[in-house]
């Protein structure tokens, strides 16, 4: 392995890892040498993809993870730091819930649960995470938000207005990070997973996106991982308060 983007020896904690991107980050981290706790909402979700990268000779633990929970992220962030000798270098804010409807059939419901899962969520968990995090320019944070929040998209006004609010999310505490060299960027990508798959069904949804994919597909997980690892390793050392789409061209 190129030592760019050797892991060895750090911790990092995934959200929402049970199934999708999260899955694919997850391994694709522990791949790299990093050690991973897996979670989840669902804990048997995350608990079968840790005993994958065990089995795989990867190193992960695994929680059942609720992001609105303040307590029960700063009690995975605990966790997490102990897999990495009581420091938390990478945490990956993938957590995420999306309820398409067009506009006028949006509920208070739906909108605030969006809210409460990607922002407050991330929220909860960065600042959670924060003091575990070393100061010796490998600590990490990332955030996952979407080309809905950077172009916006044929419903999902409530999904597109919390994927934007991470970017603000993001870019803020890179600024207020970087002093002590904390990194914190955002990755915006598209895949075939369980969460797009009630876009991926709908006729009327799935078209618009199609049409706005230049390379006419949709990625599987796994293609989506490699920039994770990028953006966690030391060849991303001076990258801080980006968004990088990972999305077939969608966003240019």
């Amino acid at each position: 392995m190129n030592p760019l983007f050797d892991l060895t020896g750090r911790a990092a904690l995934v959200t929402g890892a049970g199934a999708g991107i999260g899955a694919a980050v997850s391994e694709a981290l522990a791949r790299a040498g990093a050690a991973v706790l897996v979670t989840d909402i669902s804990g048997d979700a995350a608990a079968a993809v840790a005993e994958r990268i065990n089995t795989a000779g990867g190193k992960a633990d695994s929680t059942a993870l609720d992001v609105s929970d303040r307590d029960a992220a700063v009690a995975a962030a605990e966790r997490a730091a102990g897999l990495g000798a009581g420091q938390l270098h990478i945490l990956v804010n993938n957590a995420g819930v999306t309820s398409p409807a067009m506009f006028p059939k949006l509920t208070d419901e739906t909108f605030r649960l969006t809210f409460d899962i990607h922002v407050m969520g991330t929220f909860h968990c960065t600042q959670a995470a924060l003091p575990h995090i070393p100061t010796d320019g490998t600590g990490r944070v990332i955030n996952v938000t979407s080309a809905a929040g950077i172009t916006g998209t044929l419903g999902q006004v409530n999904y597109s207005a919390a994927k934007a609010g991470l970017i603000g999310f993001t870019k803020s505490l890179a600024r207020e990070l970087a002093p002590k060299s904390i990194l914190v960027n955002a990755l915006a990508p598209l895949a075939a997973t369980p969460m797009t798959e009630t876009i991926r069904t709908n006729e009327k949804f799935a078209a618009n996106m199609m049409n706005r994919i230049p390379l006419k597909r949709w990625a599987d997980a796994d293609e989506v991982a490699g920039p994770f690892v990028f953006l966690a390793s030391d060849a991303a050392s001076y990258i801080t308060g980006q968004v990088l789409p990972v999305d077939g061209g969608m966003v240019m």
